[in-house]
Protein backbone atom coordinates (compact mmCIF):
# COMPACT_ATOMS: atom_id res chain seq x y z
CA UNK A 1 0.00 0.00 0.00
CA UNK A 2 1.33 3.83 -0.91
CA UNK A 3 0.21 6.43 1.21
CA UNK A 4 1.01 9.79 0.54
CA UNK A 5 0.89 12.84 3.15
CA UNK A 6 0.91 16.41 1.82
CA UNK A 7 -0.39 19.60 3.32
CA UNK A 8 -1.50 21.29 -0.05
CA UNK A 9 -1.54 25.07 1.85
CA UNK A 10 -5.29 25.52 -0.16
CA UNK A 11 -6.33 22.76 -2.30
CA UNK A 12 -7.09 25.26 -5.15
CA UNK A 13 -3.58 26.99 -4.85
CA UNK A 14 -2.07 23.37 -4.67
CA UNK A 15 -4.15 22.06 -7.93
CA UNK A 16 -2.78 25.49 -10.01
CA UNK A 17 0.82 24.01 -9.59
CA UNK A 18 0.04 20.62 -10.93
CA UNK A 19 -0.79 18.57 -7.23
CA UNK A 20 -3.46 16.88 -9.74
CA UNK A 21 -1.67 16.35 -12.50
CA UNK A 22 1.68 14.59 -10.34
CA UNK A 23 -1.14 12.47 -8.41
CA UNK A 24 -2.33 9.77 -10.43
CA UNK A 25 1.16 9.53 -11.48
CA UNK A 26 2.41 8.15 -7.85
CA UNK A 27 -0.22 5.15 -8.05
CA UNK A 28 -1.33 5.90 -4.12
CA UNK A 29 -3.80 3.84 -2.54
CA UNK A 30 -4.27 6.44 0.10
CA UNK A 31 -3.37 10.26 0.12
CA UNK A 32 -3.89 12.40 3.57
CA UNK A 33 -4.02 16.07 2.46
CA UNK A 34 -3.97 19.06 4.93
CA UNK A 35 -4.87 22.64 5.16
CA UNK A 36 -7.91 22.32 2.48
CA UNK A 37 -8.64 25.65 2.71
CA UNK A 38 -12.15 25.15 0.96
CA UNK A 39 -15.44 24.15 1.42
CA UNK A 40 -17.66 21.09 -0.64
CA UNK A 41 -18.33 23.38 -3.12
CA UNK A 42 -14.88 24.61 -4.15
CA UNK A 43 -14.04 20.30 -4.29
CA UNK A 44 -17.27 18.40 -4.94
CA UNK A 45 -17.29 16.98 -8.76
CA UNK A 46 -13.51 18.66 -8.98
CA UNK A 47 -11.09 17.10 -6.43
CA UNK A 48 -13.08 14.73 -5.04
CA UNK A 49 -11.90 12.08 -7.62
CA UNK A 50 -8.23 12.23 -8.86
CA UNK A 51 -7.08 9.16 -10.57
CA UNK A 52 -9.47 6.69 -9.49
CA UNK A 53 -9.04 7.60 -6.03
CA UNK A 54 -12.53 8.68 -3.94
CA UNK A 55 -11.92 11.52 -1.46
CA UNK A 56 -13.74 12.42 2.10
CA UNK A 57 -13.02 15.18 3.80
CA UNK A 58 -13.32 17.33 6.83
CA UNK A 59 -13.77 20.95 6.18
CA UNK A 60 -13.81 23.67 8.83
CA UNK A 61 -16.59 26.18 9.78
CA UNK A 62 -14.50 29.39 8.91
CA UNK A 63 -13.82 29.48 5.05
CA UNK A 64 -10.41 29.33 3.70
CA UNK A 65 -9.00 27.56 6.73
CA UNK A 66 -7.71 24.39 7.96
CA UNK A 67 -9.75 21.34 6.88
CA UNK A 68 -8.17 17.86 5.63
CA UNK A 69 -8.96 14.94 3.44
CA UNK A 70 -8.63 11.59 2.88
CA UNK A 71 -8.28 9.68 -0.71
CA UNK A 72 -8.27 5.69 -0.74
CA UNK A 73 -8.62 3.51 -3.78
CA UNK A 74 -10.89 1.05 -1.81
CA UNK A 75 -14.28 1.95 -0.41
CA UNK A 76 -14.26 2.28 3.94
CA UNK A 77 -16.42 0.31 6.17
CA UNK A 78 -16.85 3.16 8.00
CA UNK A 79 -15.82 7.21 8.02
CA UNK A 80 -15.21 8.78 11.00
CA UNK A 81 -14.74 12.90 11.11
CA UNK A 82 -13.76 14.52 14.29
CA UNK A 83 -12.14 13.72 17.54
CA UNK A 84 -15.40 14.63 19.19
CA UNK A 85 -13.94 17.97 20.55
CA UNK A 86 -15.65 21.03 19.40
CA UNK A 87 -13.21 23.55 19.49
CA UNK A 88 -10.88 21.28 17.14
CA UNK A 89 -13.80 19.39 15.45
CA UNK A 90 -15.21 23.14 14.20
CA UNK A 91 -11.68 23.77 12.61
CA UNK A 92 -11.99 20.47 10.51
CA UNK A 93 -8.38 18.73 11.58
CA UNK A 94 -9.05 14.57 11.60
CA UNK A 95 -10.91 12.19 9.43
CA UNK A 96 -10.24 8.54 9.56
CA UNK A 97 -11.64 5.95 7.31
CA UNK A 98 -11.73 2.31 8.59
CA UNK A 99 -11.10 -0.93 6.03
CA UNK A 100 -12.05 -3.31 8.76
CA UNK A 101 -12.87 -7.24 7.52
CA UNK A 102 -12.89 -10.48 9.60
CA UNK A 103 -9.90 -10.79 12.08
CA UNK A 104 -8.43 -6.97 10.96
CA UNK A 105 -9.43 -3.71 12.58
CA UNK A 106 -7.54 -0.95 10.46
CA UNK A 107 -7.36 2.79 9.95
CA UNK A 108 -5.71 5.35 7.91
CA UNK A 109 -6.50 8.85 9.46
CA UNK A 110 -5.29 12.00 8.09
CA UNK A 111 -5.04 15.09 10.36
CA UNK A 112 -3.59 18.57 10.78
CA UNK A 113 -2.36 20.04 13.83
CA UNK A 114 -2.61 23.55 15.11
CA UNK A 115 -0.07 25.87 14.78
CA UNK A 116 1.28 28.12 17.45
CA UNK A 117 3.04 30.62 15.51
CA UNK A 118 0.57 33.05 14.99
CA UNK A 119 0.81 34.00 18.91
CA UNK A 120 -0.05 33.02 22.49
CA UNK A 121 -3.80 32.33 21.92
CA UNK A 122 -2.36 29.83 18.99
CA UNK A 123 -0.25 28.13 21.27
CA UNK A 124 -2.64 27.31 24.11
CA UNK A 125 -5.16 26.38 21.50
CA UNK A 126 -2.42 23.74 20.09
CA UNK A 127 -1.28 22.61 23.96
CA UNK A 128 -5.61 21.89 24.48
CA UNK A 129 -5.14 19.86 20.64
CA UNK A 130 -2.31 17.88 22.06
CA UNK A 131 -4.09 17.48 25.08
CA UNK A 132 -7.16 15.67 23.58
CA UNK A 133 -5.61 14.02 20.39
CA UNK A 134 -3.29 11.97 23.05
CA UNK A 135 -6.14 10.02 24.62
CA UNK A 136 -7.57 9.50 21.67
CA UNK A 137 -5.30 7.92 19.44
CA UNK A 138 -4.75 5.63 22.58
CA UNK A 139 -7.77 5.01 23.19
CA UNK A 140 -7.86 3.91 18.57
CA UNK A 141 -4.80 2.14 19.60
CA UNK A 142 -6.25 -0.18 21.96
CA UNK A 143 -8.65 -1.06 19.10
CA UNK A 144 -7.30 -1.27 16.09
CA UNK A 145 -4.16 -0.90 13.72
CA UNK A 146 -3.80 2.39 12.13
CA UNK A 147 -1.69 4.79 10.22
CA UNK A 148 -2.23 8.57 11.24
CA UNK A 149 -1.01 10.72 8.54
CA UNK A 150 -0.29 14.51 9.48
CA UNK A 151 1.10 17.58 9.27
CA UNK A 152 2.25 17.77 13.05
CA UNK A 153 3.62 21.05 13.35
CA UNK A 154 6.62 20.09 15.45
CA UNK A 155 10.02 19.14 14.71
CA UNK A 156 10.90 16.26 16.94
CA UNK A 157 14.59 16.34 17.59
CA UNK A 158 17.70 18.40 16.29
CA UNK A 159 17.76 16.36 13.04
CA UNK A 160 14.42 17.50 12.03
CA UNK A 161 15.11 21.17 11.06
CA UNK A 162 18.34 23.79 9.81
CA UNK A 163 18.19 26.16 12.50
CA UNK A 164 17.46 24.14 15.98
CA UNK A 165 19.71 26.39 18.12
CA UNK A 166 17.68 29.19 17.03
CA UNK A 167 14.19 28.10 17.20
CA UNK A 168 14.64 26.67 20.72
CA UNK A 169 12.15 29.17 22.19
CA UNK A 170 9.92 28.96 19.26
CA UNK A 171 6.63 27.54 18.26
CA UNK A 172 7.12 24.21 16.46
CA UNK A 173 10.11 23.08 18.38
CA UNK A 174 9.39 24.13 22.25
CA UNK A 175 10.22 21.81 24.62
CA UNK A 176 7.04 20.97 25.91
CA UNK A 177 6.03 20.01 22.32
CA UNK A 178 9.12 17.94 21.08
CA UNK A 179 8.36 16.36 25.12
CA UNK A 180 4.97 15.30 23.73
CA UNK A 181 6.19 13.49 20.62
CA UNK A 182 8.83 11.88 22.75
CA UNK A 183 5.82 10.48 25.15
CA UNK A 184 3.60 9.57 22.01
CA UNK A 185 6.48 7.30 20.57
CA UNK A 186 7.96 5.99 23.83
CA UNK A 187 7.50 2.15 24.34
CA UNK A 188 7.49 1.63 27.88
CA UNK A 189 3.64 1.28 29.78
CA UNK A 190 4.12 5.34 29.94
CA UNK A 191 4.45 6.07 26.55
CA UNK A 192 2.28 6.26 23.88
CA UNK A 193 3.78 3.17 21.85
CA UNK A 194 3.02 5.00 17.99
CA UNK A 195 5.86 4.72 15.39
CA UNK A 196 7.37 7.70 13.47
CA UNK A 197 7.68 5.59 10.53
CA UNK A 198 9.86 8.13 8.41
CA UNK A 199 12.41 7.68 11.41
CA UNK A 200 12.22 3.95 11.98
CA UNK A 201 13.45 3.87 7.67
CA UNK A 202 15.38 6.46 7.61
CA UNK A 203 17.05 7.09 11.68
CA UNK A 204 20.13 9.85 10.81
CA UNK A 205 18.80 11.66 7.43
CA UNK A 206 19.29 15.65 8.69
CA UNK A 207 19.24 17.88 5.31
CA UNK A 208 16.98 15.51 3.10
CA UNK A 209 14.42 14.58 6.19
CA UNK A 210 12.73 18.26 6.05
CA UNK A 211 9.21 18.69 4.41
CA UNK A 212 7.96 22.75 5.38
CA UNK A 213 9.74 25.78 4.43
CA UNK A 214 9.11 29.43 5.76
CA UNK A 215 8.65 31.72 2.52
CA UNK A 216 10.58 34.17 4.39
CA UNK A 217 14.31 34.75 2.74
CA UNK A 218 15.29 32.03 0.31
CA UNK A 219 14.91 29.26 2.84
CA UNK A 220 13.43 26.54 0.36
CA UNK A 221 17.07 27.72 -1.75
CA UNK A 222 18.96 27.43 0.95
CA UNK A 223 17.26 24.27 2.22
CA UNK A 224 16.43 25.38 5.55
CA UNK A 225 13.63 23.76 6.11
CA UNK A 226 11.54 22.07 9.17
CA UNK A 227 10.32 18.01 8.93
CA UNK A 228 6.93 18.51 10.01
CA UNK A 229 4.79 15.73 8.59
CA UNK A 230 4.42 12.58 9.66
CA UNK A 231 3.48 8.97 9.34
CA UNK A 232 2.36 7.88 13.15
CA UNK A 233 1.72 4.33 12.98
CA UNK A 234 0.92 1.22 15.23
CA UNK A 235 3.97 -1.07 15.71
CA UNK A 236 2.34 -3.82 13.64
CA UNK A 237 2.09 -1.61 10.69
CA UNK A 238 4.77 0.34 11.05
CA UNK A 239 6.73 -2.84 10.51
CA UNK A 240 5.44 -3.21 7.37
CA UNK A 241 7.20 0.41 6.04
CA UNK A 242 9.53 -0.70 2.92
CA UNK A 243 10.27 2.46 1.56
CA UNK A 244 9.78 6.92 1.95
CA UNK A 245 10.03 9.48 -0.44
CA UNK A 246 9.98 13.32 0.06
CA UNK A 247 9.02 14.39 -3.13
CA UNK A 248 10.59 17.75 -4.05
CA UNK A 249 11.23 18.28 -7.59
CA UNK A 250 8.05 20.17 -7.73
CA UNK A 251 6.66 23.08 -5.07
CA UNK A 252 2.95 22.70 -5.06
CA UNK A 253 2.81 24.19 -1.35
CA UNK A 254 5.34 25.52 1.12
CA UNK A 255 5.29 21.37 2.16
CA UNK A 256 6.50 18.56 0.22
CA UNK A 257 4.96 15.15 -0.12
CA UNK A 258 5.82 12.27 1.69
CA UNK A 259 5.33 9.00 0.17
CA UNK A 260 5.49 5.38 2.15
CA UNK A 261 5.00 2.17 1.05
CA UNK A 262 3.70 -0.39 3.14
CA UNK A 263 3.74 -4.06 2.47
CA UNK A 264 0.35 -4.83 2.84
CA UNK A 265 -3.20 -3.81 0.56
CA UNK A 266 -6.59 -2.81 2.08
Amino acid sequence: MRFITANLNGIRSAANKGFFDWLPQQQADAVGVQEVKAQDEHVANIFCSPGGLKGHFHYAQKKGYSGVGLYTREEPSDLITGIGVPEFDDEGRYIEKRFDKPGRKLSLISCYFPSGSSGPERQEAKYRFLAAIYPHLQALKAERDFILVADVNIAHKEADLKNWKGNQKNSGFLPEERAWLSKLFATDKEGGGLVDVYRRLQPDTTDACYTWWSNRGQAYAKNVGWRLDYHLATPALAALARREAIYKDQKFSDHAPLTIDYDFTL
